[in-house]
């Protein structure tokens, strides 16, 4: 998920803030952090529920369904105090891994004392756009200096999308404009197509291209993930 300039860009992380229903990213470089050495990959979990019951005198159709679990977004990234990676421009990344590490617990994982609850926040890298809140953040410590301070740590994580109350409210009907989507592109798949299937209208494709930062939508990566932001 490199930048077309050929710049490497970072997966960057943004503390939101939510008003009236509204969720947003904050302004800020303190409301933000960006990784030194982006993942490998990503894993992106979407799971249906049904119900445990197969209709009576139907079993062909097998059981109902029931509704949608919250999607998982899942990664490792590693952590280095060597100094021997390059900062991207513009970034203000920390020298060193400890420092790093809480700058980042500060933005995903510090207890919101106000809400009553850990940040939500919203992680962007390439044509991904996903918002959520932690689930968990595992640290192994890989590499010391004599003092045993780190010089290299790998950190697993895994969030679990954040759904407003009117987002839940439409949870129901998954086709409703007024809902935001994360889809996952898969072979074949255009832009026009995609904003039809959801908003039941392709002439949408350049307010979502837009809205992505795409700079081309004639091919579509498979694999990438595309925000469809609800309508106006």
């Amino acid at each position: 998920m490199a930048s077309l300039s050929g710049e490497k860009t970072p997966l960057k992380m943004t503390i939101c803030s939510e008003t009236q229903g509204v969720v947003a990213p904050m302004e800020g470089d303190a409301n933000s952090v960006s990784l030194l050495i982006n993942p490998s990959s990503l894993k992106v979990q979407r799971t249906t529920c049904f119900t445990k019951q197969i209709p009576l005198g139907d079993p062909a159709t097998g059981r109902k369904y029931s509704h949608m679990q919250p999607v998982t977004l899942s990664f490792t990234a590693i952590f280095d105090g060597t100094g021997v990676v390059p900062r991207p421009t513009g970034t203000r990344i920390p020298l060193e891994v400890e420092d790093q590490l809480a700058a980042l617990s500060r933005i995903i994982y510090n207890f919101d004392g106000k809400k009553h609850q850990p940040n939500i926040v919203q992680i962007v890298w390439g044509s991904l756009i996903f918002t959520g809140r932690l689930n968990s953040f595992g640290t192994d410590y890989t590499l010391f200096r004599p003092s045993g301070a780190p010089l290299r740590a790998s950190c697993a994580f895994a969030f679990t999308s954040f759904m407003t109350t009117k987002e839940s409210r439409l949870e129901a009907d998954t086709s409703s404009p007024d809902l935001s989507h994360l889809v996952v592109v898969k072979a074949g798949d255009t832009l026009p197509l995609l904003c039809h299937r959801i908003y039941g209208d392709s002439r949408y494709y350049a307010e979502v291209a837009r809205f992505n930062g795409l700079r081309q939508f004639r091919s579509l990566e498979p694999g990438s993930a595309l925000h469809f932001p609800p309508l106006d």
